[in-house]
């Protein structure tokens, strides 16, 4: 049976663009990847009309709940249980984020060849076993830093070809009209993880120590893969033209050549770097600056998640398009506000001003991150959407590792006040230049058409 080629709504075909080949193809007897299984519901929140989409994101709720508990459960663990200093915590990311910019571009390629779908499954079968590692070596008392080093350098390895690939599988389970609303409600989600989370694991610490947290994250994986088992996508068969190299090239070619997609880039790189380090902050502010012990590592975590479960709830319900100015000024509010956060820890002052910075600032990280998710993923081409979302996905997460190193020998060396507030000013300051560069492009486009106008 023929194929019948993919293109992407309102662009020309694939073929017959200078440096784009076709590399999808479907069968006609199945309903596109974009196509509902029911009719698109009405009102807030049109994404939750898709069955496919509904499943994911209740399996993924759970599985990132479960992921937000092994996370406060492991920084708990490296830095009270195990006595390393700041730098060692830095570490664990490095060795949980690194792998993703070295292989997170080409993992873009993957994405794009092969059904994600299927990569999923595998990709979250393999974190549900690293936690399994996890809980037995804490159960059995065998549980060294190196070993944490280990399995966060194999959880990266993974996450680089699972991030691009469950981000562009969104905008196959949904209609072109609903990304925005399914990426915010993706947003929503997770920050949902991020409250009811570490609020779970600073209780389940408490009594039963953070074996718990970890075999809770073991099962919560359940969630995720049983609900990709139950969806119902069409199989797709990818026909790639071009060698592998060909097609990263191509990807990344793509990319630099749409303004639009690496402006948003460049200010994803700069917030991710700089302005995004709070599993490397919050453990050294519930400890130095706002309290200790595990109580006050779960109130800040959760007074952020629920700063950043507003600001997904207000985008899934108000953003119906993406705006670049919406964008740029929550990544320079999060920076202003990282500033105060560095005053406030520095007085020191109580737990309740250090839960209200980190709920404003989880506002604006949450607005700025999903609105630059839907403009790169609203202005891929469907065919190179994989690719240019391992280029997001790689800047974004592969930042975080010198991000951390950055953060973690600032605090070493001068506080954790200090590293917050160097970390806010380069992030407002780089938001403001983005700003800049951006007003300054589109001033002679604004003077020609007043010219042309008149």
């Amino acid at each position: 049976m023929p194929a019948v080629q993919l293109t992407s709504t309102g662009r020309m075909p694939a073929s017959s663009h200078p440096s784009i080949h076709p590399v999808t193809s479907i069968s006609p007897a199945d309903p596109p990847p974009n196509e509902p299984l029911e009719p698109e519901a009405r009102g807030r929140f049109p994404a939750f009309g898709y069955r496919n989409y509904r499943l994911f994101f209740f399996g993924q709720l759970v599985s990132v709940t479960g992921t937000w508990m092994q996370s406060l459960a492991q920084s708990y663990l490296v830095y009270e249980l195990l006595g390393a200093s700041p730098f060692q915590l830095g570490l664990v990311n490095v060795f949980q984020f690194a792998p993703v910019l070295l292989l997170g571009i080409p993992a873009g390629v993957v994405a794009d060849r092969f059904p994600k779908r299927r990569l999923l499954v595998m990709t979250q079968s393999i974190f549900a076993l690293l936690a399994g590692v996890l809980t037995i070596l804490v159960l059995l008392d065998r549980i060294q830093l190196w070993q944490v080093y280990a399995v966060a350098g194999v959880f990266g390895i993974t996450n680089a070809l699972d991030m691009p690939t469950r981000q562009s599988l969104v905008s196959e389970m949904v209609g072109k009209k609903a990304v925005m609303n399914a990426i915010a409600l993706n947003a929503t989600m997770f920050n949902t993880a991020r409250v009811v989370g570490p609020a779970i694991a600073g209780l389940v610490l408490a009594v039963f120590g953070p074996v718990a947290c970890f075999a809770i994250n073991t099962v919560s994986y359940g969630g995720v893969i049983i609900g990709l088992l139950m969806m119902r996508i069409a199989p797709v068969v990818r026909v790639a033209s071009g060698s592998a190299k060909a097609r990263l090239r191509e990807g990344v070619g793509y990319v630099l050549a749409t303004p639009t997609i690496y402006r948003t880039i460049i200010l994803v790189g700069a917030v991710g770097t700089f302005g995004m380090n709070f599993n490397i902050w919050v453990p050294m502010l519930a400890s130095d600056s706002f309290g200790s012990g595990a109580g006050a590592y779960g109130l800040l975590f959760s007074a952020m998640g629920i700063g950043s479960l507003l600001g997904a709830l207000t985008l899934a319900m108000f953003g119906r398009t993406p705006s670049r100015v919406r964008m740029l000024g929550a990544a320079i509010g999060l920076g202003l506000v990282e500033i105060v956060l560095a005053v406030a820890a520095s007085i020191p002052t109580g737990i309740a001003l250090g839960m209200l910075t980190l709920a404003i600032a989880g506002f604006a990280s949450s607005t700025a991150m999903a609105t630059a998710n839907t403009t790169v993923q609203t202005t891929a081409a469907p065919e190179l959407r994989g690719r240019v979302m391992a280029v997001y996905m790689t800047v974004f997460a592969g930042t975080t590792p010198f991000g951390a190193l950055i953060s973690g020998a600032i605090a070493d060396q001068f506080g954790v006040a200090t590293a917050v507030g160097v970390g806010g000013i380069i992030t407002a300051a780089a938001a403001i230049a983005i700003a800049w560069t951006q007003r300054q492009r589109l001033m002679p486009e604004t003077r020609n058409v007043v010219a042309h106008g008149s």
